[in-house]
């Protein structure tokens, strides 16, 4: 019985020691530390200000044929809803509709010559066109269809139209029927690549160091450029074969439609690997260890998945939100392989997104090669 409690008793010693040598060695590790008190606190500060499902705001065009006051007073009702915003005026619905498939906005209202007509016949004063491949932004735009006419009333035109009719007409492109699949596969490339290019370049030189093989990089003629891209280039080559998968798989279980070209969805899919490995190698040139490199890819993404539109809709989140949202790669990708996927966009319907991931990746490039140089010095 004494040797029992005595061996329990040298255990509990040991186990203490080791406890205590782990958490000096983590108060010495600051930057480690530093990311175990602040990754928390910023992740939910950051998020319980960000994520918002009431979708507010949607960027939407208008197309006025009648420029009546009839028009206007229809517009100011919809605007004091405040689901939509009114940032573009065309002339006709196809260039609306182009500029839906551009990701310009999200909606066009489309008000016909003979508004004051329609409004005696109570019929739908006007038509909305809808980019549905958002289920959440089109459920939000649905939900204006038999909006109240509270300024056309007090005006005195709309007095005898009746409430139980619909206000407007709904024309719902790209996912008529909403499934969440259609929206959702496309969303998911992007998070699927995110995760597994930023991780597995994240630790590359860290990786190396903790081998003892980076001092015999050191001693080879490769050049800090050189080593970047080598890293990198044999996981774009993962990255296609996860893309082959999801959408393929996506499209034969789910039936999600691919619309756009496939030689610029592949290079759009290209341009992102590019930039996330990139991300990924400027983190390995910061951190020092593997845990290291790993919590600041957790770091990296969370945001990527909650602030790039994959699960909640960009408009609803606050501007600062939104800032740091355009700084990620994921963000712009979505945009993208949504754009091409499901509305038949082309590369130069979205080149302001396919230059910020190229132009993310020449410069993360440089300054990931010029980190590793001081290193060697």
């Amino acid at each position: 019985m004494f040797l029992t409690t005595r061996s329990t008793l040298n255990s509990l010693q040991r186990m203490q020691a080791i406890m205590v040598k782990e958490l000096r060695q983590l108060s010495r590790d600051k930057p480690t530390f530093a990311m175990i008190v602040m990754i928390p606190l910023i992740q939910l500060l950051l998020f319980g200000f960000a994520i918002n499902t009431n979708v507010r705001d949607l960027s939407v065009a208008l197309v006025d044929q009648s420029h009546s006051e009839i028009a206007r007073a229809l517009v100011a009702d919809l605007t004091a809803t405040q689901v939509v915003h009114f940032v573009k005026t065309y002339q006709t619905p196809d260039q609306a509709s182009k500029a839906i498939t551009r990701g310009e906005v999200r909606a066009a209202l489309v008000i016909p010559r003979d508004i004051a007509q329609r409004i005696g016949d109570e019929r739908p004063l006007a038509q909305w066109l809808i980019d549905g491949s958002d289920t959440m932004v089109g459920s939000a735009l649905l939900g204006l269809r038999n909006m109240p006419l509270t300024t056309l009333n007090s005006r005195g035109f709309a007095t005898n139209f009746s409430t139980t009719k619909p206000t407007f007409e709904m024309s719902l492109f790209y996912n008529p029927q909403r499934v969440a699949a259609i929206n959702i596969v496309p969303g998911l490339v992007g998070v699927i690549l995110t995760m597994t290019m930023v991780m597995f370049t994240s630790a590359a030189l860290v990786r190396e160091r903790e081998r003892g093989n980076l001092e015999l990089l050191i001693t080879t003629p490769v050049k800090p450029m050189e080593l970047m891209i080598g890293k990198i280039m044999p996981y774009v080559f993962v990255g296609f074969i996860q893309l082959a998968i999801i959408l393929g798989l996506g499209n034969i279980i789910f039936d999600v439609p691919i619309n756009g070209r496939i030689d610029h969805l592949f290079f759009a899919v290209l341009v992102f690997i590019s930039a996330s490995l990139t991300l990924g190698m400027l983190i390995s040139t910061v951190a020092q260890t593997q845990l290291q490199a790993m919590q600041l890819t957790v770091f990296i993404l969370i945001p990527s998945i909650l602030l790039s539109g994959f699960m909640f809709p960009y408009e609803g989140m606050p501007a600062a939100a939104q800032w740091i949202a355009e700084s990620l790669p994921a963000t712009h990708f979505i945009r993208m392989i949504r754009g091409i996927v499901l509305r038949g966009a082309t590369l130069m319907d979205l080149w302001p997104d396919l230059l910020w991931l190229a132009g993310f990746t020449v410069i993360g490039l440089i300054v990931a090669a010029k980190r590793f140089k001081k290193r060697l010095d």
